[in-house]
């Protein structure tokens, strides 16, 4: 099995993007081996040799500005990028500048413009992708929404995330006043649940995105085929295992 995903897209041949898996590194059980992230308890000299190896392994042309993701909307531009800051998702349109976000079940979402002058790499989970962290990542574009293409890489399958009313109510409803702005939505959203018996639900989070994406005008989607739950050869999962590793997604604009 290869380490590196390379997203299926058409995108300009300046437009460089990899999606990491479990396989290779040096981390020990349960983090296993290619983990990235040091927040997750794992030794940090050895998640640095993984990190080491990694920007070896896929010719990267800097180290990724590794995000502090908080399950929020915050997005940077990569020029704001100190260590250890908190955002959820990151912008850029210069070159060589890395953008990263690291998951083990949230969507990691890749995007860039059909011209190649602009990427962006956001954390999707069902918190975030409610609050809007894809609107917002948008809008900080400076193309209209037709010119932009995504790709969205491994996350949880739809035949695995449950989630209760309080998650699907989320998707599904809002505040009477707000309701008439989301009327189209509804029945839409609706389509990314199947009841599991009250009141648990199965979501269907790349869908979820896709839907969030189609309003804003965005139809250039690929990917959104993997699950990380039953996939645990190439997979970390936090809802299979409670204390695991984290992948990368990450996307640059690279020299021609």
């Amino acid at each position: 099995m290869d380490t590196l995903i390379y997203p299926d897209w058409p995108a300009p041949d300046n437009i460089k993007a990899i999606s990491t898996t479990r396989i290779g590194g040096l981390s020990l059980p349960p983090y296993d081996g290619l983990n990235l992230a040091h927040h997750v308890g794992d030794n940090l000299d050895t998640v640095n040799k993984n990190r080491v190896y990694l920007n070896e392994l896929a010719d990267l042309p800097e180290s990724p500005r590794w995000l502090n993701q908080i399950h929020e909307t915050r997005v940077l531009d990569s020029h704001d990028w100190k260590l250890n800051i908190q955002a959820d998702a990151m912008i850029s349109n210069s070159l060589n500048h890395i953008c990263a976000v690291m998951t083990a079940d949230c969507l990691p979402v890749l995007l860039c413009t059909k011209q190649g002058d602009t990427v962006a790499a956001i954390h999707a989970g069902w918190c975030g992708l409610a609050a809007g962290i894809i609107e917002k990542t948008i809008h900080k574009f400076s193309c209209t929404p037709q010119n932009i293409m995504v790709w969205l890489g491994p996350a949880i399958g739809a035949s695995q995330f449950e989630v209760g009313t309080d998650v699907y109510q989320l998707f599904t409803q809002n505040t009477p006043e707000a309701e008439q702005a989301f009327t189209h939505n509804y029945p839409m959203a609706k389509q990314a649940f199947q009841q599991t018996g009250s009141p648990h639900y199965l979501a269907n989070i790349y869908l979820l995105a896709k839907q969030h994406l189609n309003k804003l005008g965005i139809t250039a989607i690929y990917g959104g085929d993997y699950c990380t739950v039953t996939d645990k050869k190439r997979f970390f999962s936090y809802r299979r295992d409670g204390i695991t590793g984290r992948m990368a997604s990450m996307i640059w604009i690279a020299d021609k």
